[in-house]
């Protein structure tokens, strides 16, 4: 019997708050208009099953409804690795929401961060586009943001987060970040108490990489300037740089 968590309205004060800032992304970026099909990009984390449960909820109240697709990529080095598959597919199924699976060929020996990130895209946006699905849903948050920007002013003297809606004309699909607003801790309590936390990152190579390191920075700084990730990241969203919509 799997134990089956699934977050739903009416929700709790946090689940609320998380599905107001939601909406807010949602129509400030202009994410869903003119969309039939949304794609969610779902490793099966508290991120990606936290933004799966707020689309299904969102769809169809102040919004046009738009079909809900779940491409999840499977390998022992993916964002996923260890997820229970039977439990995404049952969760998927809870929800009426079609899950796809797609296989990851990084292995130990070539595992690195870029070409690992390119065959996950690749495989994603290939599933998406199978199904009629050219919007796809990352569940990168506000926290991710804040953590791209330092990556990219301190190694590329370049002032740039995650964007929150971004068209990738060479592939034909568009990325949407509907979580841009999110602080990491709302989505932590929020999947701790709909059931659905767990640890995810297992990859060797990821538990050292510079994104963590960053990360760790950032916790540094919190000690001196308390909202610093809230603070960069709203700098980036206000005036970082958006060459990468250029195509």
């Amino acid at each position: 019997m799997i134990d089956l968590p699934i977050a739903q309205p009416p929700w709790t004060g946090v689940g609320k708050r998380i599905e107001s800032m939601v909406r807010k992304a949602l129509f400030d970026f202009e994410m869903v208009s003119n969309v039939s099909d949304v794609a969610v990009a779902l490793s099966g984390g508290k991120d990606s099953l936290a933004l799966l449960f707020l689309l299904k909820a969102i769809s169809g109240r102040g919004f046009l409804p738009f079909k809900l697709h779940a491409i999840h990529v499977n390998g022992a080095f993916s964002c996923g690795a260890g997820i229970n598959l039977e439990y995404l597919q049952a969760v998927c199924d809870r929800l009426e929401v079609p899950f796809i699976m797609r296989e990851s060929t990084q292995t130990l020996e070539s595992l690195e961060c870029y070409s690992c990130s390119r065959e996950r895209r690749r495989l994603l946006f290939d599933a998406a586009k199978s199904v009629g699905a050219h919007t796809i849903a990352f569940g990168h948050h506000r926290d991710d943001s804040a953590q791209t920007v330092l990556m990219n002013l301190l190694h590329k003297a370049e002032f740039a987060g995650n964007l929150p809606k971004i068209c990738m004309r060479e592939y034909g699909v568009t990325i949407i970040r509907p979580l841009i607003f999110v602080p990491e801790k709302d989505i932590i309590t929020f999947a701790e108490h709909y059931g659905f936390k767990r640890i995810m990152c297992r990859c060797p190579v990821g538990q050292n990489s510079l994104r963590k390191k960053v990360d760790h920075l950032l916790s540094e700084l919190e000690t001196l300037f308390p909202n610093v990730r809230e603070n960069v990241a709203k700098a980036a969203l206000l005036y970082g740089s958006d060459k990468a919509k250029n195509p």
